[in-house]
């Protein structure tokens, strides 16, 4: 097998969005890419985005609150923030990175009743997923069985 891509996946505070995409995509590109997620911010591993991967059959319990800078020794293929504040503030990388970018609603900032905002998190949940099986569609094309 070739090389596996390391993928970082960057949010705000590494604690929702960029945990929902590094459980997808770990799962989805299993031994084909080191994946990692960070903040430029760390706001802990949210118990509810927890919950609703686990709905889904993906355990990121174990995963950790990252800050960027701690991964700037590694080359990474891929670069994914996954909201408009990380893409400002993100560093700089190599040319060679792609880096891609798309805004996701931030969950843990919805309200109403515990249903509710669990809800905007399976509703967020949904659309993380659906871009990472297009991002493995695009990006690792010899995963994809017909």
């Amino acid at each position: 097998m070739a090389n596996p891509k390391n993928i970082l996946v960057l949010c705000t505070g590494n604690s929702c969005r960029s945990q929902l995409l590094h459980g997808y995509l770990q799962q989805l590109l299993g031994e084909h890419a080191h994946v990692y997620s960070a903040g430029v911010e760390t706001h802990g591993l949210n118990p509810r985005a927890v919950q609703v991967m686990r709905e889904d059959g993906i355990d990121i319990s174990h995963h950790t609150s990252n800050h960027v800078q701690e991964y700037t020794h590694i080359p990474f293929d891929y670069v994914l923030t996954v909201c408009d504040h990380a893409r400002e503030v993100c560093p700089v990388f190599p040319s060679s990175v792609r880096q891609l970018h798309h805004n996701f609603p931030d969950p843990a900032k919805a309200t109403g009743t515990e249903e509710e905002v669990l809800q905007q998190f399976r509703l967020v949940r949904e659309q993380v997923k659906a871009y990472a099986q297009a991002f493995v569609c695009e990006h690792f094309p010899q995963l994809i069985q017909d």
